[in-house]
């Protein structure tokens, strides 16, 4: 009886089965504490590497959940080879009637977590017989929720790049969007139905990145379908929409509050991903931009004060595009 690979194999399966379904199955809690850290690693890591290159960084995503699955997997293997160590004539071979080695568990716990079933060794009594079930129990089950996993968050990415290319789409900054909308008439039109759409999508967006905080890292090469360069530019516009502009000319007030509440879910997720606001807080839009278009404006002093109040949320804003590796919108400064 060796009582210490007794502990070392339960500690690592409890941890690496709490770290499985606390990432796969609770949509609330984030990635579990062995995912999401070395989630955080990884991508630490390439940007230190890679010098924030966008080539580089576009691996992040894929990277992180291959090595995510295969220390999934890497830990059940260990956890169960040392539960069949703590006896030593647990597993025999069938040729020779010998005990296994710790190669020969390797090796046994590998085909049982994968149901190969080629008998090259046995167990020897009852309770071995029942922690191979097990074995091959967690091997079926958290592989199938690890593919899952996977296939869910590859949705999700192309939901977002699809959400980011609809707010770009309208304007690579937020002075741009709002002037998308304005008309010859002196109102905003046409805007009621992409505000409402990029409000759905967003929150859907936020409890995505709620259940899978991986999608942070999901880097695009084109900022135009990023979405860390696509939310500040949409709350920013709405700032404008809110406080930059008069009374008089302001698009529906309940789609902008309702698209500023999407916001709020999102901006909530970063804790999750371990993304800080920034020290300071990025540049103010300029109303003057808007002016130019003909669209009423409110006083740049007043303006000055909203943002002020604001302060905190733009610094999670810049915060959001500095850790995917953006610089603060505009992405053109001729827009």
């Amino acid at each position: 009886m060796q009582p210490l690979f007794l502990a070392v194999g339960i500690v690592v399966l409890v941890a690496v089965i709490v770290d499985i379904i606390w990432t796969t199955l609770w949509v609330d809690g984030g990635s579990g504490p062995l995912s999401g850290r070395l989630t955080t690693w990884t991508w630490r890591g390439l940007r230190s590497v890679g010098d924030d290159h966008p080539k580089v960084l576009s691996t992040a995503g894929p990277l992180v959940l291959t090595l995510t699955l295969a220390m999934w997997i890497a830990l059940l293997w260990i956890g169960w080879a040392f539960l069949f160590a703590v006896d030593e004539t647990a597993l025999v071979s069938t040729h020779t009637g010998a005990t296994a080695d710790w190669s020969g568990r390797f090796y046994y716990v590998a085909y049982t977590m994968f149901t190969n079933g080629n008998g090259d060794y046995t167990p020897t009594t009852s309770t071995w017989e029942i922690a191979s079930s097990f074995t091959t129990a967690t091997g079926m089950a958290f592989v199938t929720l690890g593919v899952s996993y996977v296939l869910t968050v590859l949705g999700a990415v192309s939901e977002k790049r699809s959400f980011a290319s609809d707010v770009t789409g309208l304007g690579q900054r937020s002075e741009a969007f709002v002037r998308a909308g304005w008309t010859d008439e002196e109102e905003f039109r046409g805007l009621d139905l992409p505000l409402e759409s990029l409000s759905t999508q967003l929150s859907l967006l936020a409890d995505q990145h709620k259940a899978y905080p991986i999608l942070h890292y999901y880097h695009s090469e084109q900022a135009d379908r990023a979405s860390a360069v696509a939310v500040p530019i949409l709350d920013e516009a709405l700032t404008l929409f809110r406080h930059g502009v008069t009374d008089d000319a302001q698009p529906n007030p309940t789609l902008v509050e309702n698209a500023r509440a999407s916001t709020d879910s999102y901006l909530e997720t970063l804790e999750t991903a371990f993304i800080e606001p920034a020290a300071e807080v990025p540049p103010p839009p300029n109303l003057d931009r808007l002016r130019d278009e003909g669209i009423s404006s409110g006083d740049d002093e007043e303006f000055g004060e909203t943002l002020e109040e604001l302060r905190e949320r733009r610094r999670k804003l810049l915060g959001v595009v500095r850790a995917d590796a953006w610089q603060w919108p505009p992405v053109d400064e001729r827009e």
